[in-house]
């Protein structure tokens, strides 16, 4: 069972798949997508085994090189269109409100103007904006009042054009924290609750959120499958809050990070993960 890893950062996460993969009798190669040579002319180097396990952090680095093996005929996990659905947050809500997957109230401009109208008239003079692309909880900005709103929409329709799409979304009234599921396959297998920390009001633990476990409900298990199977097919970690009106997914993410999920819920996702690409692979 000889497989390949592409990858543009060595995290916990890559050694841990690498270790359970191992573990499993594959042959894994890693493969630096900095170190790829993406001739469109030249075959596929046998190195790249039967399936490849796409782990770039960089939204764009993994898309362009998922769909360069893709062209040459390789199997990868998350295939291309999965990862371009879910690394746009836009083309994420469209596909979760397209298969009615409930999502908090989201609007998206590609003005200034316009942006402000929408936060003015839809939601009130309160909103979040966020970029399109990106992780981590960066660029992502509270909006309570006009001024700021006008003043940060006004240094971003300057910026890299990308940055001038304006997505809107309602600031959902919740606990202090949100849920992160993880989707393999066809099963939920595990979740944390994740936890603001006391000067921040966003919940990602790679800016100081606290992770715990949360159990997986019939409910949760529910949402969390629809939202994957909306995206596509494949490992994701789904981003769902709650609300008086009951689960909200507001992202889908497909190369996601896991440490926190292993060390509080104690749940083997590099095993799980590792397994399904075996199930793949035959």
């Amino acid at each position: 069972m000889k497989i390949s890893m592409v990858y543009d950062l060595v995290r916990w996460e890559e050694k841990a798949l690498l270790k359970a993969g191992q573990d499993r009798g594959m042959e894994i190669n890693m493969v630096d997508v900095k170190d790829m040579d993406m001739d469109l002319d030249a075959p596929l180097p046998g190195e790249y085994g039967s399936v490849t396990l796409q782990r770039c952090t960089s939204y764009y680095r993994g898309l362009h090189s998922t769909a360069y093996l893709e062209f040459k005929g390789q199997k990868v996990i998350n295939d291309f269109n999965t990862i371009d659905v879910a690394g746009n947050k836009m083309l994420t809500s469209l596909a979760l409100v397209k298969n009615g997957v409930p999502t908090p109230k989201t609007s998206v401009a590609a003005s200034y103007d316009t942006a402000m109208k929408q936060f003015s008239s839809k939601f009130g003079g309160r909103a979040v904006l966020k970029p399109v692309t990106g992780s981590w909880g960066r660029m992502v900005a509270l909006l309570n009042d006009r001024t700021a709103a006008s003043a940060v929409m006004e240094d971003r329709e300057y910026m890299y054009p990308l940055y001038s799409i304006f997505y809107l979304q309602e600031f959902v009234k919740r606990p202090p924290r949100d849920i992160r599921t993880f989707v393999v396959g066809d099963r939920v297998i595990g979740g944390i609750y994740r936890y603001q920390s006391d000067d921040d009001w966003r919940t990602n633990t790679a800016i100081g959120g606290r992770a715990e476990k949360c159990p997986i409900t019939p409910e949760l298990e529910d949402i969390s499958l629809r939202a994957a199977r909306s995206v596509g097919k494949g490992v994701f970690g789904v981003d769902i809050m709650e609300t008086e009106n009951g689960y909200v997914v507001h992202e889908v993410n497909s190369t996601t990070e896991f440490k926190n999920t292993v060390r509080v819920a104690q749940v083997d996702v590099p095993g799980e993960i590792m397994d399904y690409v075996r199930e793949v692979l035959r």
